[in-house]
């Protein structure tokens, strides 16, 4: 594989240089641009009762909880020490925080093939490399279940539903997808360094369908970790999966496991048989992770597997989406994510697993969160609220031994997307949208560093300001402080009033004489869109194209050299990273950063600006399931896969971005 140039990158989504036009949009795509009888408004609860638009670009904002009475202590010593501290957590990579993107929007989010790749998400899996080194990402989810690996699909398509089939509660449909779907990933590894998870399907077994082990080797080698076997298996047998008997039970989970390891052990097209996948991934609503554990699936079968996984979510807005269940007013529940308490309760659970993780030398992974399932709560799951919450417990798992924490995509139908593509008939005008789950992910990243050494620690004092500080290699280099209270008074800020040894710790002082300072901010936790880290931001809605805009501004704080202590302000709401060393600091701040820029644009002579309303319907509409359109005379596909087209090695000899996709051309 190799690389010869980059020409040229564009703005917004998937349109091919040439005198033609190809619009592509996945069936049964909600497309924004729903109307809501109430004014938009950033002061109240959001005037979206009658919000008939995509649940991504929901305006729906909540009130922000009062501040606690009796207030929280307005300052707060933390005592560290040189050499460590008891208590430390392993040590956890700088990739800690990555993503899981449900199989069926793959081609939305990640590209529409291998030669057409979405600038906007390169440049927001570059921001995490760049910090962290590299990034996890995620392929797979309910959808990955009843997969089905195929040759080809019509019109160079890679990826298709078959949503007559789609059940509920998940509303998942089964897939077909084609190899180049692999091929793509590769080609965004290539760029940012990003490795993979994938899913085998599990609802048959005789025998189990091992296409995408074989392939997954073949093509992404070394950058594959390793495949899930079984999604949410203690749900196989319950209404309305049911693709298991009554009394599916966790022996009988590590029959199927045996099974699909005896068959894949004869397989000659899967080289590695060792590390190969990931168990149980349970929902633990119906099995405890302990009762998985207790049927010694693990020390059976230690040789080919990978790590151990659960899924998790902290609540459910199952009623609202598909009407099952009991209904959630999201106001009500809104102060349950603004607390430590959130955290700590959800990571008990899972205390015993992640002490038996490592006994059992195997990672634990949290193979998919976040805010709730059933796609989030509006107001809620796309608020900044969830950015401090997303991150309090990212650090909670880290502190815990987890070593993975995947956040959930969805599409446009979810309130909680770390990032969203805009609806295919308006990439001509429209950017992304970041969530807020992105800017805790790329906070994590920066929190934890590129060394693979760090270790958490949690001394945290009150539960609306949890403290943590990180460790690499025996020394203090990072403090991470929270507030979850809004209050633009000023009433509920806090000081962090810390020192490195000194004092009574029986240590030389080693207070340094200054440290950086970075800010998350936003004005309340309700807050939608425009965050800013360090001054910087992706904006509103439909305004990114994955690389943050502003200006940079790391804060300077002087120490007191003579008491040996710091003091560092916390606003209210806001997450404050201190760095206490210049190395930290330099080590997870972006040089030349390699990113794509989207600002050119299509030769005037070739481009058609047509309404994109009329054109949404006119072709492209069944893109993922009967043919796609073209609008240029005579062309009945004017984007073949160019995979399909020139079959081979992926060899970057011209490079061109139009309207956000990066076009690959293979000689």
């Amino acid at each position: 594989m190799h690389f010869l140039s980059v020409l040229s990158l564009l703005t917004s989504n998937v349109w091919l240089v040439s005198a033609q036009v190809t619009i592509y949009q996945p069936n049964n795509q909600v497309i924004f641009g729903g109307s809501s009888s109430a004014t938009k408004t950033r002061t109240n609860i959001a005037a979206a009762a009658t919000y008939t638009g995509a649940a991504a670009y929901d305006p729906t904002i909540l009130q922000p909880p009062p501040p606690p009475n009796p207030p929280i202590p307005t300052n707060q010593s933390i005592q560290l020490y040189s050499g460590g501290m008891n208590g430390l957590s392993k040590s956890q990579v700088g990739a800690f925080f990555g993503f899981s993107i449900e199989m069926s929007v793959a081609t939305h989010v990640l590209g529409k093939n291998s030669s057409l790749v979405q600038v906007p998400f390169l440049n927001l899996m570059a921001n995490i490399k760049e910090r962290a080194g590299w990034v996890q990402v995620r392929v797979g989810g309910n959808t990955q279940e009843s997969a089905e690996l195929v040759q080809s699909l019509p019109n160079g398509t890679i990826l298709a539903k078959d949503t007559s089939n789609a059940f509920n509660p998940t509303g998942t449909p089964p897939l077909a997808y084609t190899s180049d779907l692999l091929y793509l990933m590769n080609n965004i590894s290539a760029f940012t360094n990003t490795r993979w998870f994938l899913g085998l399907p599990f609802f048959n077994t005789t025998p189990f369908a091992v296409g995408i082990l074989e392939q997954g080797q073949a093509i992404l080698g070394n950058n594959l970790i390793a495949l899930q076997a079984g999604n949410e298996p203690d749900l196989y047998a319950q209404p309305p999966r049911t693709h298991r008997p009554t009394g599916y039970s966790p022996f009988d989970y590590m029959g199927d496991i045996g099974s699909l390891i005896n068959q894949v052990s004869s397989n000659s097209l899967v080289p590695n048989k060792n590390n190969l996948f990931i168990i149980p991934s349970i929902s633990a609503t119906v099995w405890t992770p302990e009762q998985v554990w207790d049927t010694g699936i693990v020390g059976t079968y230690t040789s080919s597997l990978y790590g151990l996984a659960v899924e998790r979510y902290p609540a459910n807005n199952c009623a609202a989406v598909y009407g099952t269940g009991k209904a959630i007013n999201p106001q009500d529940v809104f102060p349950n994510y603004l607390t430590h308490n959130a955290s700590t309760n959800l990571i008990t659970g899972y205390l015993n697993s992640t002490q038996f993780a490592m006994t059992s030398v195997k990672p634990m992974l949290m193979f998919e969160t976040n805010t709730a399932s059933c796609s989030g709560f509006p107001g809620i799951s796309d608020s900044f609220g969830a950015a401090l919450w997303g991150l309090d417990w990212a650090f909670t798992m880290a502190y815990n031994n987890f070593s993975t924490a995947l956040f959930h995509v969805g599409g446009q139908n979810a309130y909680y997307n770390p990032f969203t593509p805009p609806p295919t008939n308006q990439s001509s005008f429209h950017q992304w949208t970041i969530g807020p789950i992105y800017y805790s992910a790329l906070v994590m990243a920066e929190a934890l560093g590129p060394s693979n050494a760090s270790q958490v620690l949690d001394i945290t004092q009150n539960e609306f300001a949890p403290t943590y500080v990180i460790y690499e290699n025996g020394t203090p280099t990072k403090l991470a402080l929270f507030n979850f209270i809004t209050d633009p008074s000023g009433a509920n800020d806090w000081i962090a009033t810390f020192s490195v040894g000194g004092g009574q710790t029986g240590q030389p002082g080693a207070t340094p004489s200054s440290v950086k300072v970075k800010y998350l901010s936003a004005p309340s936790v309700s807050t939608k869109g425009n965050f800013t880290w360090a001054g910087q931001t992706f904006g509103n809605n439909f305004e990114s194209d994955g690389r943050l805009q502003g200006n940079l501004d790391v804060q300077t704080v002087n120490c007191d050299t003579t008491a040996g202590t710091c003091q560092v302000k916390v606003p209210a709401p806001s997450f404050t990273l201190v760095f206490l060393t210049d190395t930290a600091l330099s080590a997870v701040s972006p040089g030349a950063t390699l990113t794509f820029p989207t600002s050119a644009v299509t030769r005037t002579a070739n481009t058609v600006f047509i309404d994109p309303t009329m054109l949404s319907g006119s072709n492209g509409h069944y893109g993922m399931q009967d043919k796609e359109g073209a609008t240029s005379s005579g062309s009945s596909s004017g984007a073949l896969g160019l995979r399909q087209t020139f079959p081979g090695s992926f060899a970057l000899v011209c490079a061109v971005i139009v309207m956000g996709t990066f076009a690959i051309w293979h000689p």
